[in-house]
C-alpha cells in the first residue's frame, strides 16, 4: 500500500502521527513541497493507492482524479473540500475520507484575523522596518475603541472575532445572507444590510464558507463602497472576494489596506504583483495552522487509512 501525504510544508506529518501502526505494507511518501498541477504532478502522484491531502492546498478536479488510476483512498484533512471532485471519485471507486482537526484549531483563524488587523491599524509591519533602518516614529496609529468592526459571516469564527472586537470598544454590525437580528444581538452585535456595513466600517473581517453561493460575494460594489481609510482582512478564503476589485483598490489607494491570508493561486507566485504594495499584511494562509490542529489531522488521518484497510471506512465525504 503506497501512501502519498501531500503538502506537508512545515515537514512534520510523519512525527505528529504514528503512520507504522498501518503495517509493514504501509510505504509512506512525503512532499514537503506543493506539486504544481501537470504532467509532473500527475506522474508524481500515480503510482499511490491513498492520498493525504492538506486541506485544499492541492486541487482534486475530475481531471486530476482520472490522471490517477491507481488511487483508492483520498483522505482530506478537515471534514469538508471544496477543492476535490466527489462526483469523479465515486465514479472512479474512490473513496473520499475527512480527518478532523483540534477543537482549539477552530479559533486560530480569528486569532490570525485579529493579528492582521491589529497589523493594520498599528502599521506594524513599517514600523517594525523603520525600526531595522534605524528610523523612529514614522506613522500614526490608530486606536480601536470607537470604531466600527464589520464583520462579513456570523458563525463560530465570526462571531469569536466580533467578541474581540466588541472587547476593544468597538462598534461591531455583522451581515450575512441569512443572519437574523436575534442571532446579532446574541452575540452583542447589530445586524445591517451588507451596503452599510462596507460604506460605514472602520475595517472588515470576512467569515463564510466559499460555495457557488458566496463565490464573489464582496464584490466590486462592496469594496467600492468602502471609506477611504478602511482595512480590509480576509483569513477564510480569496474566492468569496472579486480579486480584481480588491487589487484596483488597494493599487490606487481607495481604502486603507488589506491583511490577507488567503489567495486565489497557493503558494502564492513569487512575482504576484500584491507582493509589492505597500498597504498590505500577507500570511501564507496560516489562519488553520497550529500543532495541535496539524497533529490532529495527522492521527485522524492514520484512522481513516486503518479504517478503510479494514473495510469499514469512516467519516467518509459526499454519502
Amino acid at each position: 500500500m503506497k501512501i502519498a501525504i501531500l503538502d506537508d510544508y512545515h515537514v512534520v506529518a510523519e512525527t505528529y502521527a504514528d503512520w507504522k501502526t498501518l503495517g509493514a505494507d504501509a510505504e509512506v511518501t512525503t512532499f514537503g513541497h506543493y506539486l504544481p498541477e501537470g504532467p509532473d504532478r500527475d506522474a508524481a502522484l500515480k503510482p499511490f493507492d491513498v492520498i493525504i491531502a492538506m486541506r485544499e492546498r492541492t486541487p482534486f478536479p475530475a481531471s486530476q482524479i482520472a490522471a490517477l488510476p491507481n488511487l483508492k483512498l483520498l483522505v482530506t484533512t478537515g471534514l469538508r473540500n471544496n477543492a476535490i471532485d466527489l462526483a469523479a471519485c465515486e465514479a472512479q471507486g474512490i473513496t473520499v475520507c475527512g480527518a478532523p482537526g483540534s477543537a482549539d484549531g477552530t479559533y486560530a483563524t480569528s486569532e490570525l484575523a485579529w493579528t492582521l488587523l491589529l497589523a493594520l491599524f498599528k502599521n506594524l509591519p513599517h514600523e517594525n522596518d523603520s525600526m531595522r533602518h534605524g528610523q523612529w516614529q514614522t506613522r500614526m496609529p490608530v486606536p480601536l475603541a470607537g470604531k466600527r468592526l464589520g464583520v462579513v459571516g456570523l458563525g463560530k469564527l465570526g462571531a469569536a472575532t466580533a467578541r474581540v472586537g466588541l472587547a476593544f470598544g468597538m462598534d461591531v454590525v455583522a451581515w450575512s445572507t441569512n443572519l437574523t437580528d436575534e442571532k446579532a444581538a446574541d452575540i452583542g452585535v447589530k445586524r445591517v444590510e451588507k451596503q452599510e456595513l462596507f460604506a460605514t466600517s472602520d475595517a472588515v473581517s470576512v467569515h463564510l464558507i466559499l460555495s457557488a453561493r458566496s463565490r464573489h460575494i464582496v464584490d466590486a460594489a462592496a469594496i467600492a463602497a468602502m471609506k477611504p481609510g478602511a482595512f480590509f482582512v480576509n483569513t477564510s478564503r480569496a474566492g468569496l472576494v472579486d480579486n480584481d476589485a480588491l487589487m484596483h483598490a488597494l493599487t490606487n489607494h481607495k481604502i486603507g489596506g488589506a491583511g490577507l491570508d488567503v489567495f486565489d493561486q497557493e503558494p502564492l507566485p513569487a512575482d504576484d504583483p500584491i507582493r509589492t504594495l505597500d498597504n498590505v499584511v500577507l500570511t501564507p494562509h496560516l489562519g488553520y495552522v497550529s500543532e495541535s490542529n496539524f497533529r490532529a489531522f495527522y492521527e485522524n488521518a492514520v484512522a481513516a487509512v486503518q479504517a478503510w484497510k479494514n473495510g469499514k471506512p469512516i467519516k467518509v465525504l459526499g454519502k
